[in-house]
């Protein structure tokens, strides 16, 4: 298997971790050897509930049984679809009562942009550098990373960058602005906070100049933060929220969301004005729903925070410069980025799950199952601390 996973399917990145799977559940993740290894990543922050949840796993299973894939999205009135968009509003503030899902986060983004574009009439959107959105095209257009987009260009014209967390770059912002699209919390550039009530201000210029403040939380939605979305910590309520990742609860689902208002300007001037086929997949609305019920019906939300804290208290050491991030989002930052590498690497051996961070060489990425265990925590923060050690004394 290993070497037809090399011969004949596409690969990422030159040196794949290449950890044959056999099977997971909970926080751990199994491989064709039988060996555990303790989940830190949640598949780069979707695996919310953990692996193989029984709530998740029985609302698929249902699902499956009575159909899957009947018609493209948003002609037929399916269940799975009306119960996860109606939860999700709920628990969102009035102005985001209307949702559109897609298959993942890019198309989520693309959707957003196309949002902002077709309301306001204008063409020019904002972006912050060293943001991250997507991979497609539109969606690499507003990631403010050049090292990944010079390759890949021409990209979609009519993006200009600001600085995160720089006021002074909020002039940038104007009446030919059609949306400023940021991440909550900066993720691939080290899991970077919102300072100085920096989205407020944004939010406030939007609101001036008649543009769209549209905040990507694929990576900080859906409780890693200690709300439901990572934007109720700074602010009351963005214009389009992006979603995906965790909401899904492992399988792949995205959604901009956004006021009756706006949202309605894609059914004209064209009809069709975005479409998808497999958008709101039945059986992924399904597991999405199962999520979303689960989390709002726990404490898991409000836990990620206390765990949070138990994790900075664990991870003191001479290596570590800050740990950055909120809840269960966490970067813990080393002093090289040959460093973070020999954390990753020799954890992995050691049978913890640590990865990397897009643009931060400098970063050991934590983000755990929201249902991970004080008991849990304590055992992959013991690995860190070990090899830490282990690390310190080659130097």
């Amino acid at each position: 298997m290993k070497t037809n996973f090399f011969k004949h399917q596409a690969q990422t990145s030159p040196y794949p971790l290449a950890l044959q799977i056999s099977h997971a559940n909970g926080a751990y993740v199994y491989d064709s050897n039988q060996k555990e290894y303790l989940d830190f990543i949640a598949g780069v922050s979707a695996n919310t509930l953990g692996h193989n949840h029984p709530a998740i796993s029985k609302a698929i299973k249902d699902q499956v049984d009575k159909y899957t894939h009947v018609m493209v999205y948003g002609e037929f009135i399916q269940k799975p679809q009306v119960a996860i968009c109606s939860l999700l509003a709920k628990n969102l503030p009035k102005n985001l009562e209307t949702v559109y899902l897609t298959n993942s986060g890019t198309e989520a983004t693309e959707g957003a942009l196309k949002l902002a574009k077709r309301f306001t009439g204008r063409s020019v959107i904002i972006a912050a550098k060293n943001g991250y959105h997507g991979n497609t095209q539109g969606s690499m257009s507003v990631c403010g990373a050049e090292e990944q987009n010079s390759a890949f260009r021409p990209l979609v014209p009519g993006i200009k960058f600001i600085e995160f967390n720089n006021t002074v770059d909020l002039d940038k912002i104007t009446t030919n602005t059609a949306g400023v699209i940021l991440e909550t919390i900066q993720g691939g550039a080290g899991f970077i906070e919102p300072k100085n009530n920096y989205l407020q201000k944004v939010l406030d210029k939007c609101n001036e100049v008649g543009a769209l403040l549209i905040l990507d939380e694929i990576q900080s939605g859906i409780g890693r933060t200690g709300k439901l979305f990572g934007f109720q910590n700074y602010i009351t309520s963005p214009h389009i929220v992006v979603t995906g990742k965790g909401l899904g609860g492992g399988m792949p689902i995205g959604a901009f969301i956004s006021s009756f208002e706006i949202m309605s300007c894609l059914q004209q001037q064209p009809k069709l004005g975005h479409i998808t086929t497999f958008g709101g997949h039945p059986v992924i609305a399904a597991a999405a729903n199962a999520t979303l019920e689960k989390l709002l019906n726990s404490n898991l939300i409000e836990e990620s925070l206390a765990k949070e804290k138990l994790i900075r208290k664990l991870l003191v050491h001479p290596l570590i410069t800050e740990i950055r991030g909120k809840g269960l989002m966490l970067a813990v930052m080393v002093e090289t980025s040959e460093i973070a590498s020999k954390v990753i690497l020799k954890s992995l051996e050691k049978g913890l799950l640590l990865y990397w961070l897009l643009f931060e060489g400098r970063a050991v990425r934590i983000s755990p199952p929201l249902t991970i265990t004080e008991d849990e925590i304590y055992k992959g923060c013991n690995i860190i601390i070990e090899v830490l050690n282990e690390v310190l004394a080659e130097y």
